[in-house]
């Protein structure tokens, strides 16, 4: 991240001014926004007798550059409003009814870009003064002030999500640089299975060695696989230079021999289940085939390896485990070396955070909505144990890649400005072993780093899913401060409805001190096991406001989205940052079909948004005018499909009427769209400099956005039409990720095919363009066209070439292997157009209707 007084060249002294980091190349359009804050908090003694210092900074993009982006933006509106205006003054086309759609078309295109673009007008970077924190937070005995915090992390099938990405996100969450007393992190086992109940131990007593490794050689990134898998640069950072070989080399020895362990986790249950139950006997039927623990007297209550009654997926009882307890507050040193414990952690604090295990109970005819209602689970079971007022949720394969990540996101929650006010702090998504080209858009920057630095300029970026923090209170839908009445500044659970929030006065008697940051250390637990079992049955939520307007939303497919526009809609803000090195690291889908679905769950799930109780334009005030507008473009995105569909297709009248042109003056019209297409492309190019991004970046996003309009975003409208019409809708397949050995052998699912209906429209789309050039160069050669005809062809053509550019990535997808060799791709293509040639000349003389000649106006 850049450092804020960085901008001309060097840091400056006062800590108030300066930043962590060095600015970068990519920031340099970026300057600092907010020296008038920081100079009055100099002046008011921030920082001394207790006050709060600012702990974060804000840029803009530069003047010259913002304004040029700004103006040219200004440009193309008005453009546009001639070029409708320029339309309807001349109605004259060879399709009258084509004419009307693509009217209908451009107007929808001129207001959906038009609702994108001026949200991105006041871009703002927000930067972490982690330095400042530390000043202000940490004490010289080695304490510290940092508030508590909760770690939500979830996971479902050890098979779609491999076990060691599950246990490496683990890993790295419990060697994060935070104060080890001060959080605490809860695994969520969706599916109840015994494989990762045991995985979770072996990563326990993995990280008794891990954990001081990382804080004695201050390692980065702290997720083992990671770690291990890069090669050592930089200098060396820890404490203990001459042992650091020694000691890495014997913990890629321990990682390996815990990596085996894991590996054979699976087999090894089997093997076990299956001698106990030989041992003994088989008189109760109902568990002859029951799956054993590890002391091989007591059987596992969640689900089984050969599913039974009781013992299956969604039919399991609740399981809280505490694998690692509450650590004191003092520091404990480690091990000295000896022969046994060959690292020496004598001089390391050995202590590790609270890790608990839970899976939920699961019994038929309830909808146990799947993450959400996963997660609502993790909510109240940590308000019973921890209590923690942030919390900050991970997927199964996301990692900390940097280890003062949780710090960062502090500093937003605590500065005196908006802190306060601010319900989540939103990271990017950034992922590993996407290919070096990110063929299929799946770093997806664009979105990233530029739609959310301009919501950072509004009230906040969106909620999308996995490395972000919480307030806790926002979640349990408690008004922001400024938003409060001033007789309830604080969050009582006596303002809230009757059985808003369940039975359970353990519970409802946390919340108060849900909204106490400055606690210093978590009170000690003193719920039975019983108040945390029926925290956890699938009864506890009937009849309450879990899922409404109470934790995260159920019953849509981006339960993300809709939970931070719930927040938003309340008043709360939000914060985006980003961090280098970057804070979080996953594993992303990199074959064609698996990303395919991905974004199918995401466009069914914006439609299901706008037509539901959380349509942007039903928010009430409190949300910002210019957020509503980046909510309903966000909801409402996938309606483009059918006009862009109609363009694809419009390449038909080729083969049938030798009609293409669908304006006249064609020589006006024409000009109209040079100019328009042209300003679009510099206004692209102005906004990758201030987001840092490569002309790479915005080509790839361009032509995922094409691929997912021509058999994505279909489907999605269909399934919210049969939502409307009271039919369940298409079923959203959730991401695979697999497991493979390397990044040579990680790469190879790229080239993997899977066969799928979402695949036909996109295939289709492309056979019609190929053949449109085809017929094009049919009807030139059968009609002998003079210069001026095959010029005019040749321009109607640029758009089918376009087409076919845009959908390369796609075409490369569906190649399989052979994608490897793209000249292939050429080859194949030009000889599909030389065989429609070829055709269309050898049934001209057969079929006369179609040796027609090309209009030109």
């Amino acid at each position: 991240m850049p450092s804020p007084a960085a901008v001309g060249g060097g840091r400056l002294a006062d800590p108030l001014l300066a930043a962590d980091v060095v600015v970068g190349a990519k920031d340099k359009y970026w300057v600092p926004a907010d020296e008038r804050e920081i100079l009055a908090s100099q002046k008011s003694g921030a920082g001394e007798d207790g006050r709060a210092p600012l702990l974060y900074r804000t840029f803009r993009v530069k003047g010259p550059l913002i304004n040029l982006y700004r103006l040219l933006t200004l440009v193309r509106v008005i453009v546009v409003i001639l070029f409708f205006t320029w339309r309807m003054r001349h109605r004259d086309s060879d399709a009258m009814w084509l004419w009307w759609i693509s009217v209908v078309g451009d107007l929808w295109f001129g207001v959906t870009w038009l609702l994108n673009q001026i949200t991105k007008l006041r871009p703002r970077k927000c930067v972490p003064s982690i330095s400042v924190l530390r000043d202000h937070l940490d004490q010289p005995d080695g304490g510290s002030d940092l508030p508590l915090l909760d770690v939500f992390i979830n996971t479902v099938d050890p098979v779609d999500e491999p076990m060691l990405y599950t246990m490496n996100s683990i890993l790295s969450i419990l060697a994060t640089d935070y104060p080890v007393e001060k959080y605490a992190t809860y695994f969520s086992d969706d599916g109840g299975s015994l494989v990762h109940y045991e995985g979770l131990q072996l990563a326990a007593e993995f990280a008794a060695s891990w954990v001081p490794f990382c804080r004695k050689h201050c390692v980065e990134p702290r997720a083992p696989e990671s770690y291990f898998w890069a090669k050592m640069r930089g200098e060396y950072a820890g404490s203990a230079p001459k042992e650091f070989l020694d000691d890495h080399r014997r913990m890629r020895a321990a990682y390996e021999e815990f990596k085996a362990r894991l590996d054979g986790l699976s087999a090894a249950i089997e093997q076990r289940s299956e001698a106990c139950n030989r041992a003994n006997g088989k008189d109760k039927e109902e568990c002859a085939n029951a799956t054993w623990m590890a002391d091989g007297s007591t059987q596992w209550q969640g689900t089984w390896i050969k599913p039974a009654k009781g013992h299956r997926k969604g039919h399991h009882p609740a399981i809280l485990q505490v694998m690692l307890d509450q650590p004191s507050k003092d520091p404990e040193l480690g091990m000295a070396a000896s022969s046994d414990h060959p690292l020496d952690f004598s001089a390391v604090d050995a202590r590790l955070p609270m890790l608990v295990y839970i899976a939920r109970e699961k019994r038929p005819g309830y909808d146990h909505q799947k993450k959400a209602g996963a997660m609502n689970v993790q909510l109240r079971v940590s308000a019973l144990l921890s209590n923690a007022p942030f919390i900050i949720n991970f997927d199964g394969d996301h990692y900390v890649n940097n280890s003062q990540a949780f710090r960062a996101a502090i500093c937003f929650m605590l500065d005196p400005r908006d802190g306060a006010d601010t319900a989540f702090v939103q990271f990017p998504q950034r992922f590993d072993d996407v290919d070096p080209t990110d063929r299929y858009c799946n770093h997806n920057r664009m979105f990233f780093d530029a739609t959310l630095l301009g919501l950072n300029g509004i009230q906040g970026p969106s909620f999308v899913g996995t490395g972000c923090m919480f307030r806790r209170v926002a979640l349990y839908s408690a008004d922001p401060p400024r938003w409060r009445p001033d007789d309830a500044k604080e969050a009582k659970a006596s303002r809230y409805r009757p059985n808003m929030f369940g039975k359970s006065t353990s519970f409802i008697n946390s919340m108060p001190a849900a909204a106490n940051q400055e606690r210093s250390v978590p009170s000690p637990a003193t719920v039975g096991e019983a108040e945390l079992a029926d925290a956890m049955t699938c009864a506890y939520e009937d009849g309450t406001e879990w899922g409404n307007d109470v934790g995260w939303v159920y019953n849509i497919a981006t339960e993300d989205v809709v939970t931070g526009f719930r927040l938003h809609r309340t008043g709360w803000r939000s914060t985006y940052c980003a961090m280098e090195p970057d804070a979080f690291r996953g594993t992303a889908p990199i074959n064609l079909t698996e990303r395919l679905y991905q974004i199918l769950r995401w466009s069914g799930g914006s439609l299901e948004m706008f037509f539901s109780r959380f349509c942007p334009l039903l928010a009430g005030r409190r949300l910002h005018p210019m957020q509503r507008v980046a909510y309903i473009n966000m909801t409402t995105y996938p309606v483009s499909t059918f006009f862009i569909c109609m363009y694809y297709l419009y390449p038909v009248m080729w083969l049938f009427q030798g009609e293409f042109y669908i304006q006249r003056p064609f020589q006006t019209f024409a000009l109209f769209v040079v100019v328009i297409i042209a300003t679009v492309e510099l206004i692209g190019m102005v906004e990758i400099r201030w987001a840092g991004l490569t002309l790479l970046d915005w080509v790839r996003n361009e032509q995922f956005y094409i691929i997912g309009t021509t058999g994505v975003y279909p489907m999605a409208m269909l399934h919210i039409l049969l939502r409307s019409l009271g039919i369940k809708g298409v079923s959203f397949k959730l991401t695979a990720k697999k497991l493979t050995g390397g990044a040579r052998e990680r790469l190879a699912e790229l080239y993997d095919v899977q066969w799928v209906p979402l695949l036909v429209p996109t295939v289709v789309v492309m056979a019609v363009n190929v053949a449109a050039i085809g017929a094009a160069a049919g009807k030139a050669i059968v009609g002998r066209w003079s210069a001026a005809q095959v010029a005019g062809a040749a321009s109607g053509l640029v758009f089918n070439v376009w087409m076919l550019l845009l959908l390369y990535p796609f075409a490369l997808g569906i190649m399989g292997r052979w994608s490897k060799r793209p000249y292939i791709l050429f080859i194949v293509l030009v000889t599909a157009v030389a065989a429609t040639a070829s055709m269309y000349v050898a049934l001209a003389g057969s079929l006369p209707y179609l040796h027609s000649g090309i209009k030109l106006v």
